[in-house]
């Protein structure tokens, strides 16, 4: 079992900035790929970014593409999601997600545990 909490949602004005966090327990997660999604109010989950175990290359939906980063700390078990150039359209609950086999990084189904979110408000 592989618990997820993500942390560091929040509110903020568009072209500002937030960290989330993913810290997860139970079982190291550096071998596994870690993916964030997110879903806004009336819509579907989608994908936002995944990191790779072992080579550690990222992948990003063309959305966040130059203005998130995702990176990970395997020593602290722990994945961040860097956003930078916020815009309203960001607005949604972000979830970490850990796909321990490696599948298609941007179907949800390829996941295996989930964590249960944290809200990022983009205001205009």
């Amino acid at each position: 079992q592989v618990q997820l909490v993500e942390s560091g949602g929040g509110l903020v004005q568009a072209g500002g900035s937030l960290r989330l966090s993913c810290a997860a327990s139970g079982r190291t997660i550096s071998s596994f790929t870690m993916g964030w999604f997110r879903q806004a109010p009336g819509k579907e989950r989608e994908f936002v970014a995944a990191i790779r175990g072992s080579a550690g290359r990222t992948y990003y939906a063309d959305s966040v593409k130059g203005r998130f980063v995702i990176s990970r700390v395997n020593a602290k078990n722990t994945v961040y999601l860097q956003m930078n150039s916020l815009k309203p359209e960001d607005t949604a609950v972000y979830y970490c997600a850990a796909d321990l086999f490696g599948r298609t990084v941007v179907v949800v189904q390829s996941y295996d545990y989930w964590g249960q979110g944290t809200q990022v408000t983009v205001s205009s």
